[in-house]
């Protein structure tokens, strides 16, 4: 008798624990979200046609600075991008020799920014486009990629695509939640299955697709704005769907404010949202409790801009006023 009710008390402590856990993450409402690979250097947002590893070649990157400004901002995440459309994998995979560990940098970014996220108290999220370019199928070569509309026809490999969210999943844990990116196709692995897969590993972290098959716990909002789950116009113009399986509204755009998502040039440098644009998209994701991640490209050197820096901080300012009721 005894044991059965250490049983029952040990499920129901574990049940309370998920339950506990799985709060802590909903509860999330601003996040830094991370883009910085290949494109950062090639000042366009898809970077085709790169075969030399070297050509990702950071000087000073430093994920404590990422981590601190987002901690100083009032953040309480980052959504780090961990594989574009061109495959470049910024983690140390066993998949493919297409990373950043056999560049010159040779660090693991994503091990490197998870010691980062608990030194300063902020959760993980990632960013993991479903498909890459470096998936050929067999009719085609990589003199092909000459023809941009085969590029259409990359990126179609369920079996590589499974072993590397696994990876993701069992190495960088614990994950908030999963931003995939539908614009290269779903990999071979539909989202149903997609999500089914990464619960596998990690049960209490949520998915997202920011457009295709519907599926998952989140409604993501690429360059969408606040708003409740029942509206869609907080899903932006590529995400309009809205589904009761959904348990939490995103939105996520730029601080240069256009359409760019990773560093562009020393032209633009002094491009950037101000705090009181920033701090109205903070309060609507209250409001409604949405996800809110600004994405925020490091340069090349890998740290965040001046002015992205003096922009957080001013909004961190404003978000401990908001907290203190002034």
């Amino acid at each position: 008798m005894k044991n059965i009710l250490l049983i029952i008390a040990l499920s129901f402590c574990s049940a309370a624990y998920a339950q506990n856990k799985s709060a802590k993450i909903s509860n999330l409402h601003f996040g830094m979200f991370i883009c910085w690979s290949l494109s950062t250097f090639s000042d366009e947002e898809w970077t085709r046609g790169i075969t030399d590893v070297s050509f990702f070649n950071p000087t000073d990157a430093n994920t404590d600075q990422w981590c601190k400004v987002a901690k100083d901002a009032g953040m309480d995440y980052i959504l780090f991008l961990t594989k574009h459309h061109d495959g470049f994998c910024l983690w140390n995979t066993k998949t493919t020799n297409w990373k950043v560990t056999n560049s010159p940098w040779k660090k693991d970014v994503l091990a490197s920014l998870k010691k980062s996220c608990e030194k300063y108290d902020l959760k993980l999220a990632l960013y993991f486009s479903e498909a890459d370019w470096t998936w050929i199928p067999k009719d085609l070569k990589p003199e092909d990629f000459v023809n941009k509309e085969n590029y259409w026809r990359m990126g179609r490999n369920s079996e590589l695509k499974k072993a590397q969210l696994k990876e993701l999943c069992t190495l960088y844990g614990p994950i908030a939640y999963f931003w995939f990116d539908h614009a290269q196709s779903d990999g071979g692995l539909n989202h149903e299955a997609t999500a089914e897969w990464i619960k596998q590993f990690q049960p209490d972290c949520m998915v997202g697709f920011n457009n295709g098959e519907t599926a998952g716990d989140i409604r993501l909002g690429e360059m969408g704005k606040p708003g409740p789950l029942n509206s869609a116009e907080g899903g932006g113009p590529y995400n309009k769907v809205i589904h009761r399986g959904f348990k939490k509204a995103e939105f996520t755009y730029p601080i240069l404010g256009k359409e760019r998502w990773f560093y562009t040039s020393p032209a633009n440098d002094t491009v950037c949202r101000t705090p009181e644009e920033i701090i109205e998209d903070y309060k609507g994701a209250i409001k409604y409790d949405n996800f809110f991640a600004l994405d925020v490209g490091p340069g090349r050197d890998g740290k965040l801009r001046d002015i992205d820096v003096k922009t957080l901080t001013k909004v961190g300012e404003m978000i401990r006023k908001i907290k203190k009721g002034q």
